[in-house]
């Protein structure tokens, strides 16, 4: 299913629903970023996906990251809570999400990195390169939040 994320764009969709969403951001032992290459929308993001019944955040997290990349990873903290209403997330089905998500810090554990229907390419990132790919500004500002290393999480 094919997505466009409008930010801040007085022209966007109204949103006509909210669904609750994960990500995480994992460094590895040199400082890189683990990142995919989504394939419904083409752009850099860090793994994350929407919640399931039955399930905890920090284990949906985890189940994306899996899913997404094949790394093994581990949930160690939050980074942020990020409900922007002018936010939203417009799929060819006609559904139109506002943005809410939290994103976690976690450690990779394991795992090899391999692709999914979800990721075209999966890559560890050093933080000096992620200007250089096109990530969105959603996406952006979790990764600059993450790196701030601040004791309380963001939130929105």
């Amino acid at each position: 299913m094919a997505r466009v994320d409008y930010y801040n764009d007085p022209n966007a969709p109204k949103a006509n629903s909210i669904v609750v969403a994960v990500s995480a951001f994992i460094q590895d032992d040199e400082g890189r970023i683990l990142m995919i290459r989504r394939t419904d929308n083409d752009l850099y993001s860090i793994p994350g996906g929407q919640l399931e019944l039955g399930e905890t955040l920090a284990q949906a997290a985890v189940r994306e990251v899996r899913e997404e990349t094949g790394i093994e990873c581990e949930v160690t903290g939050v980074i942020g809570l990020y409900s922007n209403p002018n936010h939203v997330i417009a799929y060819d089905d006609g559904e139109v999400r506002q943005e809410f998500s939290i994103c976690f810090r976690a450690d990779a554990i394991g795992g090899k990195p391999s692709t999914s229907s979800e990721s075209k390419e999966v890559l560890w990132v050093e933080a000096a390169q992620i200007s250089k790919l096109s990530v969105h500004e959603s996406i952006r500002r979790r990764i600059d939040d993450a790196l701030k290393k601040q004791a309380s999480a963001f939130y929105s």
